[in-house]
């Protein structure tokens, strides 16, 4: 024959396996909770190290810029100026219209004479 259970015994079983039932869901949640604390404490140093990061590139980004920009200025004054070229524009309009009758091989003379001229100017300036 089945045993018989009075109701007040039935209850207090029910009543057992709800709190058997409560604990294991509050240690569940109380572990999800940590290991949700330790992600947080994570993702904070790898926002640190990010931010560490970020902070460094930029840091040499501005160096190289500011180098790029200091070799700029400084190539400037490496070229000759128009007011520079105007005697050798001076001289060799003076022989073009002097040289009617050279011949191309003249003409490719006062082209590397304005050439050596432009660059012993540019060397000059350098000095």
């Amino acid at each position: 024959m089945p045993e018989t259970v009075s109701l007040q015994e039935h209850l207090a079983a029910i009543r057992q396996c709800d709190q058997a039932l409560s604990d294991e869901r509050d240690r569940r949640y109380t572990e999800v909770n940590i290991e949700r604390e330790k992600a947080l404490k994570i993702k904070e140093e790898a926002d640190k190290a990010a931010l560490g990061l970020a902070r460094e590139i930029q840091t040499y980004k501005d160096e190289k810029a500011n180098e790029l920009r200091e070799q700029i200025n400084s190539e400037r004054g490496l070229y000759v100026t128009k007011t520079e070229m105007e005697p050798v524009k001076t001289y060799i309009a003076s022989q073009t219209g002097r040289g009617i009758g050279m011949n191309a091989l003249a003409g490719w003379a006062v082209s590397v004479i304005m050439a050596v001229v432009a660059v012993v100017a540019l060397f000059v300036k350098l000095s």
